[in-house]
C-alpha cells in the first residue's frame, strides 16, 4: 500500500489503542511483568503509525493465498489466545483414574480456575498450548531456552479438604517409554532395587536391628542398584528423563493436610494436631464381600446398575472378591439376601509408602503422625526425621544435601542440624482410599506445583456404557465441584 493511500487517523483509532494498551498495561500490573512493555510500541503501531505491514496478505492478488493467510491469521491469533487463558485464567481438565471416586468420576471434564490460588508465571513458557509434555510424536513439546523462577501472581492459601489439580511431585524425573511413564520413578528405583537386593543377598539383616544410618545406607543402595537396571536396561524403559515442575503431569485430589499442621491417619481416619478430620460423603474404601453361596462372585446386575459401579471394580469383586464401596453402598448392599457380609480390606500395605528410604512401618491405613512443612517454620533434623523432608530440601527448594559416612548432615556444605522452610506444602489424598495413588505413595505437594481449583463439571462420560443406556451422566452436567464434600 502506498504512503498517499493509507487512510487517516481517526478517533476510533486513538480509542482502540487506549482500551488495548490499557487492558495490556493493567496485565503487565497483575502478573509484575514489565519488561513486556517493549510489545507497547508494536500495539502503538497496529492502530496508529501503521507502519508496519501487519496484514500484508490481504493486498496479495491470488485468491487462495489470500484465503490460506487469513485461516493461518485467525488460527495463529486463537493459539495465542488459548495460551494466556489457559496459563492464567482456566484449563480444561479430564478425571484419568478412580482415585476420587465417588466424588469426581473417571471421564468427568472440569474447568479448572487458575485465579482460585493465584495463577503461575510459566516456568517454560516456549511451549505449544493444549500439550503437558509430550507430542503425538514423542517429541518433547516445549522448550527450556527460556527458564524462570517460580512465581504466583495474586496468590492465595489452599483451604482444607478443596480439590486440587497440581503437578505430580514425583515426576521430576521419569522414564521416556510411555508404558512406565506413569509408574513413579523413585518407586520404580527402590521397587526394582531392592527386589536385586533381596535375590542376591538372601541373608539381609532385619530393618529393626538397624540403626538410622545403616537404614539410610542400605537404602541407597537400594536406589543405586535400581536406576543402574533401569539405566541398562534401556531398550524396555527408554531413556531417564526430567521435567520441570510446570511440565509435570497433572494429578487431582482433596487435601487433606495444610502447612504446619501434624497429620496423623489411624485406622483409616485423618487426625490433624489430633483432631479427627471430617471425611468426604463419598469416601471409599475396599471391602470383601462374602456371599452365601461359596461359587457366586457377582452382584446382581440390577444392584451394580443403581450404584453404578465400574467394570474394573465387577471384574476385581469376581477375581478377588474385593470391591470400593462408599458407606452408603455397602448399607445397601447388605440388605441383599445372597450376601453374607461386607468386611473393610485390613491389608497392611508398607511398601513403596513415602518415604521410600525411611523404613518407618507405616501402612495405608495407619501412617504418621508426620508433620507439614509450612513457609517460614524449621524443623530439627536427625537421620531418623531426614527422609521425610529430604525431598523438600534437596529437590523442591533446591539444595544440595548430603549425608557424610558419621551420620552428619550438610545442605550445601554445611553442618545442618535444622532447616528453614521456603514454600508451603500440602498433604493431598483421593477419596477412594485404598485405590489412590497420593502423599501417602509420594509426600508433600510444594506450592509451587499447585496449578488450580476445579469449579465445574462440563461434561461426564461414562466409558463402560452405551450412548443409549447412560453413557453421559446428564445429572453430573455443569455440577459445581464446591457442592462436592
Amino acid at each position: 500500500m502506498k504512503e498517499t493511500d493509507k487512510k487517516p487517523i481517526t478517533w476510533r483509532d486513538w480509542a482502540k489503542f487506549l482500551v488495548v494498551a490499557a487492558l495490556y498495561i493493567w496485565f503487565l500490573a497483575w502478573v509484575d511483568a514489565w519488561w513486556g512493555l517493549i510489545i507497547l510500541p508494536f500495539i502503538f503501531d497496529a492502530y496508529i503509525t501503521k507502519k508496519i505491514p501487519w496484514g500484508w496478505w490481504r493486498e496479495l492478488e491470488n485468491p487462495v493465498t489470500r484465503t490460506i493467510m487469513s485461516w493461518v491469521d485467525a488460527i495463529v491469533f486463537a493459539l495465542v489466545a488459548v495460551y494466556f487463558v489457559n496459563i492464567y485464567f482456566f484449563q480444561n481438565y479430564t478425571i484419568p483414574s478412580s482415585s476420587l471416586e465417588k466424588s469426581l468420576l473417571v471421564g468427568d471434564y472440569l474447568f479448572v480456575s487458575k485465579m482460585s490460588y493465584g495463577p503461575r508465571v510459566p516456568q517454560t513458557p516456549l511451549s505449544l498450548p493444549l500439550v503437558q509434555h509430550t507430542l503425538p510424536n514423542g517429541m518433547q513439546s516445549y522448550s527450556e531456552l527460556i527458564s524462570w523462577d517460580y512465581k504466583r501472581v495474586s496468590p492465595r492459601p489452599v483451604q482444607l479438604n478443596d480439590i486440587v489439580v497440581f503437578n505430580y511431585p514425583s515426576g521430576d524425573t521419569v522414564v521416556a517409554n510411555p508404558l512406565y511413564q506413569a509408574a513413579d520413578f523413585y518407586g520404580l528405583c527402590y521397587g526394582y532395587g531392592r527386589q536385586i537386593i533381596r535375590q542376591n543377598s538372601p541373608q539381609l539383616p532385619v530393618i529393626d536391628s538397624l540403626n538410622a544410618l545403616q537404614r539410610r545406607q542400605l537404602a541407597d543402595i537400594y536406589y543405586a542398584v535400581g536406576r543402574q537396571y533401569l539405566t541398562e536396561n534401556r531398550q524396555e524403559f527408554g531413556e531417564i528423563l526430567s521435567r520441570p515442575v510446570d511440565r509435570r503431569e497433572n494429578y487431582v485430589k482433596r487435601c487433606v493436610g495444610l502447612p504446619g499442621q501434624t497429620l496423623e491417619i489411624r485406622d483409616r481416619v485423618i487426625y490433624l494436631d489430633g483432631q479427627p478430620n471430617k471425611e468426604p460423603d463419598n469416601v471409599q474404601y475396599n471391602y470383601h464381600i462374602t456371599f452365601r453361596d461359596p461359587l457366586q462372585r457377582d452382584l446382581n446386575a440390577d444392584v451394580a446398575h443403581e450404584l453404578r459401579l465400574r467394570s474394573e471394580d465387577l471384574r476385581d469383586l469376581h477375581q478377588t472378591g474385593a470391591i470400593p464401596l462408599t458407606a452408603a453402598a455397602r448399607e445397601r448392599l447388605l440388605k441383599e439376601p445372597y450376601i453374607s457380609s461386607i468386611d473393610v480390606d485390613t491389608t497392611a500395605v508398607t511398601e513403596d509408602l513415602y518415604p521410600l528410604n525411611g523404613f518407618t512401618g507405616w501402612t495405608r491405613d495407619n501412617y504418621g503422625p508426620i508433620w507439614i512443612p509450612a513457609k517460614g517454620q524449621s524443623v530439627n533434623l536427625t537421620l531418623d526425621n531426614l527422609p521425610l523432608y529430604e525431598r523438600p530440601i534437596a529437590v523442591y527448594e533446591g539444595n544440595s544435601l548430603r549425608v557424610d559416612p558419621n551420620g552428619t548432615i550438610f545442605i550445601n556444605d554445611t553442618v545442618a542440624t535444622s532447616y528453614t522452610f521456603r514454600m508451603d506444602y500440602y498433604w493431598m489424598m483421593g477419596d477412594n482410599r485404598h485405590c489412590s495413588a497420593d502423599s501417602r505413595y509420594w509426600g508433600f505437594v510444594p506450592e509451587d506445583h499447585v496449578v488450580g481449583k476445579p469449579i465445574m463439571i462440563w461434561l461426564s462420560i461414562d466409558k463402560d456404557r452405551a450412548w443409549s443406556d447412560g453413557r453421559i451422566r446428564w445429572n453430573r452436567l455443569f455440577r459445581w465441584v464446591d457442592g462436592i464434600k
